[in-house]
C-alpha cells in the first residue's frame, strides 16, 4: 500500500518510524555489548508497540488495513492498531465537499429537440472504506454517472421544462438517479447538489427557437385574458340567472297560491249557493252594490216620491241632504249622477247605478 492512497487519504507514519528504528539498530548493533543489545531490542519493541497509537481528526475517518485488507473504519478520536507492518491506517477527509462542473454538451429532450446543457455536481465521502476500496476511480465514476443521469432525466422531459421553473425538478430527479446508481456500485459517495448551469438551444436554431417562444408566450397571454374574462362574466351570468329563476319561482308560488285561494272561494260560494240560492243571490247583489258605491261620491235614488240625491261620505266629508247645504259638503266638488230604476217590488233587490 502506498503512503498516499487517493485524494485526502494519507497513511500513518508507522512504516517510516519502523524503517528509522531498523536503520538505527543496524548502526548501533555492532558497537553494543550483550546487555546493551538486549536493552536496545527492548527499546525497539516498545517503540514499535507505541507506534500503533493514532488520532483521527473530526473531519476524518480512520480506515484500518491489516496486511493491506480493509478490516475496520474508526470514528474521530484516539485509537490503536497493531503496529506496521501488521496494520496501517488511512485517514480520508470525509467532510470535505468536492465539486466539478462540465462544459455544455448536446442532449436530446423528451419531445425530440436538442439542447446544449452544462451542469455542476457537489459530493462528499459517505463511507470511507467503500470509497477507497470498492471503486478504482471514484471521481471518474461520479462524472460518468452524472452525465448518464442528467441525459436520462432531460430525455424524459420536454424542452420547455428545461427553460422554465421545472428546471429544479429536473435537477432533483437527476440527483436521485445519481445517488441510486452510485449506491448500486457501492461507491460510498453522497451527492449533495446537482445544478443545471445553462441550458440553451443550438446556435444554428436559436433565432427560430426564440420566435417560437414568443409565439407561445402570446398564446399563454391570450389564454390568460380569455380565462380572466370568463371568470368575470360567468359569475355575473350565474347570479343573474339565479335571480331570474328565484323571481320566477316566487311568482309561480304566488300565482298558484292566489289561484288555489280563488278556487277555494269559488267552491265555498258554490256550496253556499246550493244550500240557499235566494240568500246567496241577495248577498251577491249587496256585495256588488257595496263595491260600486265605494267608488261613487253622489248617488241618485229613484223612490216613490221621486228622485232623491244622496251625498256619500268620502275622505272626511259629512253626509248631506239633496240641497247640499252643509258646509263640509260644500268643500268637496259635487258631481251629478244619473240613475235609472224603480223601487223594490215583490221582494226584488233594488237596483242602483252610480257614477261621477
Amino acid at each position: 500500500m502506498e503512503s498516499e492512497t487517493r485524494e485526502g487519504a494519507p497513511s500513518r507514519p508507522g512504516s517510516s518510524l519502523f524503517g528509522g528504528l531498523a536503520q538505527l539498530s543496524r548502526i548501533s548493533w555492532p558497537l553494543a555489548g550483550r546487555n546493551e543489545r538486549a536493552a536496545l531490542v527492548g527499546l525497539l519493541i516498545a517503540l514499535w508497540l507505541v507506534s500503533g497509537f493514532y488520532k483521527v481528526a473530526p473531519d476524518e475517518a480512520g480506515v484500518v488495513l491489516r496486511f493491506g485488507a480493509w478490516v475496520a473504519t474508526e470514528p474521530p478520536g484516539l485509537h490503536y492498531h497493531l503496529p506496521y507492518p501488521v496494520e496501517t491506517v488511512l485517514l480520508p477527509k470525509v467532510t470535505k465537499v468536492s465539486a466539478f462542473q462540465t462544459a455544455e454538451s448536446r442532449m436530446l429532450t423528451g419531445d425530440e429537440n436538442i439542447v446544449e446543457a452544462g451542469y455542476s455536481v457537489a459530493w462528499r465521502i459517505r463511507d470511507a472504506g467503500a470509497f477507497l476500496f470498492h471503486v478504482e476511480d471514484p471521481e471518474a465514476l461520479i462524472r460518468m454517472v452524472a452525465e448518464t443521469a442528467v441525459r436520462e432525466v432531460i430525455g424524459e422531459n420536454p424542452i420547455l421544462a428545461a427553460f422554465s421553473d421545472h428546471r429544479q425538478q429536473i435537477t432533483e430527479e437527476a440527483k436521485a438517479e445519481m445517488q441510486s446508481l452510485l449506491d448500486s456500485y457501492g461507491a460510498g459517495v453522497e451527492i449533495l447538489d446537482v445544478r443545471l448551469e445553462r441550458v440553451d438551444p443550438p446556435p444554428a436554431v436559436i433565432d427560430a427557437f426564440n420566435d417560437v417562444q414568443r409565439a407561445r408566450a402570446d398564446q399563454v397571454r391570450a389564454r390568460n385574458e380569455a380565462e380572466a374574462y370568463r371568470n368575470d362574466l360567468l359569475p355575473r351570468a350565474r347570479g343573474e340567472a339565479a335571480r331570474i329563476t328565484g323571481a320566477a319561482r316566487a311568482y309561480r308560488a304566488e300565482t298558484l297560491a292566489r289561484a288555489n285561494g280563488d278556487i277555494a272561494a269559488a267552491r265555498a260560494a258554490y256550496a253556499a249557493y246550493q244550500a240557499a240560492p235566494a240568500v246567496f243571490a241577495a248577498r251577491l247583489y249587496y256585495d256588488s252594490l257595496d263595491a260600486v258605491l265605494a267608488r261613487s261620491r253622489d248617488v241618485v235614488l229613484a223612490t216613490e216620491n221621486g228622485l232623491a240625491a244622496l251625498h256619500l261620505l268620502h275622505d272626511g266629508a259629512a253626509l248631506t241632504g239633496a240641497d247640499g247645504a252643509s258646509g263640509e259638503a260644500k268643500s268637496a266638488p259635487a258631481t251629478s249622477s244619473q240613475g235609472r230604476g224603480g223601487g223594490a217590488k215583490g221582494g226584488e233587490a233594488p237596483s242602483a247605478e252610480g257614477g261621477r
